[in-house]
């Protein structure tokens, strides 16, 4: 699958998964917009990105749990293009410790703030550039953590309430947007490997049905769903935890 008349915006693309969707489909030929809670941190992906013959690439600064920055992040955007075509949600502050009394009072705050507040902000702040597209969609990284009933992670309690709140947002938003033409999509994934896709490691990380889910296999999942016909609205992909 070619994207090289999509637009995509891709938050907290500075590292991890977010780094490796914005390389990933900057290589199918996808304008990409990212952003990083520091600006150094998305300008590193934007150059590794133009040294591989990409030149559509554009680095933002944006932390997620400030309104404020938010805004000025859909506004920039704004200045360099007229539509979004996909806008992935990824960013999210992981909290690790199962024990509540663990974390201070800050960081609770601070973890629920990027994932559930950021996240609402960001598709208020996209939609008109969405609205805009003829194929929109808006694909959200909620987690496992997200899905009733889980409790196998050691993540602490306010990530499963920031992930609880996504996925809360995402499934209204889905029934809300469709009369729009608007695909809200959501994967909720358990723990993934994530081998670097600059790397050797990217084709040989084992993806068999004894191994832990990969970021390549979560990478053609997103790409599965936005190839779709626009009479084709899949709503969330689950997986089983290995």
């Amino acid at each position: 699958m070619r994207l090289d008349d999509r637009r995509v915006v891709i938050t907290a693309a500075g590292r991890d998964f977010g780094r490796t969707l914005a390389i990933r489909l900057a290589d199918l030929g996808a304008e990409v917009y990212l952003s990083a809670r520091r600006l150094d941190a998305a300008e590193r992906v934007r150059d590794e990105i133009r040294g591989r013959g990409h030149e559509r690439v554009h680095a933002f600064a944006c932390d997620l749990t400030d309104a404020a920055s938010i805004h000025a992040f859909a506004s920039a955007v704004a200045r360099h293009t007229d539509r979004v075509d996909l806008l992935v949600n990824n960013g999210s502050r992981y909290l690790d410790g199962p024990d509540l009394l663990s974390a201070t009072d800050e960081d609770i705050a601070d973890t629920i703030a990027s994932g559930a507040t950021g996240t609402v902000l960001t598709v208020k702040n996209f939609l008109p550039l969405l609205l805009t597209s003829a194929q929109p969609d808006i694909i959200t990284m909620v987690s496992a953590c997200g899905t009733a009933g889980h409790q196998r992670s050691d993540a602490h309690d306010s990530f499963y309430a920031a992930k609880s709140a996504q996925a809360g947002f995402a499934e209204i938003l889905s029934k809300r947007l469709r009369p729009q033409g608007v695909r809200v999509i959501s994967l909720y994934p358990p723990d993934f490997d994530n081998p670097d896709p600059l790397s050797g490691e990217w084709e040989s990380t084992p993806r068999g049905p004894g191994s832990t889910l990969t970021a390549h296999s979560l990478v053609e999942c997103v790409l599965f769903a936005v190839s779709q016909p626009r009479d084709c609205f899949i709503k969330s992909f689950h997986f089983e935890q290995a």
